[in-house]
């Protein structure tokens, strides 16, 4: 069974992210904030469920949790930044849409979630000085595999992973030849082979290895 809290504080969020190792598409996090006597026997990493009990899921976090943000950052900006410090971002701007404001943060991974803030891009968010402030003055802790340890992490896990994943479907309606309803954007045998014979489209990470070395494209 997953705990419900790693702190004393009544108020204690989980955030996780989905996509990070993806050629296409967002890196998308989630936020979750849950009262102390919430329990849900379902609830595990988004990795070991199946789409169907994700799916199931979601709503029901949704409804139980006193707050919940989800935030895409879209390949430009990973590319611009890269992918550890977008997927850091964006788990960062999920935190500030919570309401109220936690007061102890549990992330997954092994990097504390003010590890780096304030980063800039062209095409994303600004965090103002009073964000920063906020966010500095969370107590966090990295926590790692706390997908499979704590409740808040994995439903955050659920939220990213169906979100981005409803995104996903949306896209491959416009270029369905990648097959990212079925791929998600991952590095898939087809889905490189799809690169290789059609090219790159706007949803593609260009700061990506998006073939192997015996495959190039004819550009």
């Amino acid at each position: 069974m997953l705990k419900i809290s790693h702190s004393t504080a009544d108020y204690e969020a989980g955030t996780d992210e989905a996509g990070r190792g993806c050629l296409a598409g967002p890196v998308t996090a989630a936020a979750v904030l849950f009262p102390t006597n919430f329990n849900n026997l379902l609830v595990n990493d988004s990795k070991q469920l199946s789409e169907k009990t994700r799916e199931i899921l979601r709503p029901l976090i949704e409804f139980e949790a006193i707050s919940f943000a989800v935030t895409h950052l879209y390949p430009p900006e990973i590319d611009e930044i890269n992918i550890l410090n977008a997927s850091m971002k964006a788990m960062q701007e999920s935190i500030l849409c919570l309401n109220p404001v936690p007061e102890f943060i549990i992330v997954d991974g092994n990097r504390a979630l003010n590890a780096k803030l304030g980063i800039k891009s062209k095409t994303g968010k600004q965090f103002s000085k009073l964000e920063m402030d906020l966010l500095q003055s969370i107590p966090n802790e990295s926590i790692i595999k706390g997908d499979s340890k704590y409740l808040s992490i994995a439903s955050a896990s659920i939220l990213a992973k169906t979100y981005r994943d409803e995104y996903m479907n949306t896209i491959h309606e416009e270029f369905p030849m990648y097959n990212w309803k079925k791929n998600k954007g991952y590095p898939t045998k087809e889905h490189r082979e799809a690169i290789k014979k059609y090219g790159t489209t706007k949803y593609h990470r260009m700061s990506f290895r998006l073939l192997p070395d015996q495959l190039v494209l004819d550009l």
